[in-house]
């Protein structure tokens, strides 16, 4: 569990402030979270950048709904920024606007000493990560997520990217913030349909290596929903989760490949339907692949059918879809899919990578998993 600091002081809304940190040595960083800290967003900026020129980059939603209260911290703590928007979805992770952002960095005359500041989602956030590592050979960089899923999983640990034809997240850098603040009051702006999507990503945390979190989840999920004190907990619970794995393994050589419990299958469908939100969003994608990872672990005799029923229940219950039949529209076959699998970054040598599990907080990474068999089991779930 994350160490709580009383922070009523430094956020001024009387509420506590939940402070994880990321233990990366010279590099490590603090996850900031709690209900109300965008207002003080600029003065925690200064204190770790002090005298730094931002650059905010928002998508276009969020910049409506939440960049006239950031910019107001920015200039009550006396830092000079520039804004940049691009536009919402999970096409945005591409080519072309990152040329167009890395142009705009540029052209704000930043030096190596500024920030640049995500205000947004996982797209944002991906986007303008690579981008920061990438401008001036690497600049400073600021996560502040807007969302659920981005506030507990791609705001941490540095992974930044965009997406390619040939699959998602395969051209990027590993780059850390420097700072990364979390407003749950953010989180009521979110659809019930983003909620749910960033839910799945928190479930993921007690699947892969937290039997007691995973069950304290089926008995307070309403609460993290409805926003009380349990939506502080299960964000600052999912974020230590994952900075200890950071920790341990930062750039993804071992352990960290725990965190893609589901994510080979859902990155999968997702670059099958073209990340066409409408269709899928990422967090649902993510809810089927834990799914079929807990089916296939069962098929391969790792796991006891009710385990994976219970696991099937929470996803149900709140309101996750858990099969792919549940996805709009028709699929590409088995062997398409298998295609997209071949390209994944969890691929080595040519093999096959799959986090698969003995049980629920019991997740372990398996090398050299059978095609055959995995081609076999897409064939019979994509015909149910």
């Amino acid at each position: 569990m994350a160490d709580t600091a009383l922070a009523d002081a430094e956020n001024g809304s009387g509420q506590d402030v939940n402070v994880v940190r990321v233990d990366l040595g010279e590099r490590s960083y603090d996850i900031k979270i709690g209900r109300g800290i965008l207002a003080t967003a600029g003065a925690d900026i200064a204190s770790v950048l002090p005298g730094a020129r931002l650059a905010v980059v928002a998508d276009e939603t969020v910049a409506r709904l939440h960049l006239k209260d950031f910019t107001k911290s920015l200039n009550a703590a006396g830092l000079e920024h520039s804004v940049i928007t691009v536009p919402p979805g999970e096409s945005t992770k591409c080519f072309r606007e990152f040329e167009r952002l890395c142009d705009e960095l540029l052209a704000a005359k930043l030096e190596r000493g500024d920030a640049v500041v995500a205000l947004g989602g996982g797209v944002v956030g991906d986007l303008t990560g690579f981008a920061a590592a990438a401008v001036r050979r690497g600049m400073a960089f600021i996560q502040v997520p807007t969302t659920l899923l981005s506030q507990v999983d791609s705001s941490v640990g540095g992974k930044t990217g965009i997406n390619s034809r040939h699959g998602k997240n395969l051209i990027g850098a590993f780059h850390q913030p420097a700072l990364v603040l979390a407003d749950t009051a953010i989180l009521d702006t979110l659809s019930p349909r983003e909620f749910r999507a960033g839910y799945a990503e928190v479930a993921k945390y007690g699947l892969l290596g937290d039997a007691d979190f995973f069950a304290w989840l089926e008995a307070n999920w309403q609460a993290v929903f409805a926003g009380g004190p349990e939506r502080e907990e299960a964000v600052a619970r999912s974020c230590q989760a994952k900075a200890d794995v950071v920790a341990a393994d930062e750039l993804e050589s071992g352990r960290r490949a725990l965190l893609n419990l589901g994510h080979t299958f859902g990155h999968a469908l997702e670059s099958a339907v073209s990340y066409e939100s409408v269709r899928l969003v990422h967090g649902e994608g993510v809810s089927i692949g834990m799914m079929l990872a807990h089916e296939f672990s069962e098929r391969l005799g790792l796991l006891d059918e009710e385990t994976t029923l219970r696991v099937r229940k929470h996803l149900t219950d709140v309101g996750l879809p858990v099969r792919t039949g549940q996805i709009p529209g028709q699929l590409p076959p088995a062997e398409t899919l298998m295609d997209i699998i071949a390209q994944d970054k969890k691929v080595s040598r040519g093999a096959l990578t799959f986090v698969l599990t003995r049980g629920i907080g019991e997740a372990f990474v398996e090398k050299g998993v059978d095609p055959a068999q995995v081609l076999d089991f897409l064939k019979e779930k994509l015909a149910g």
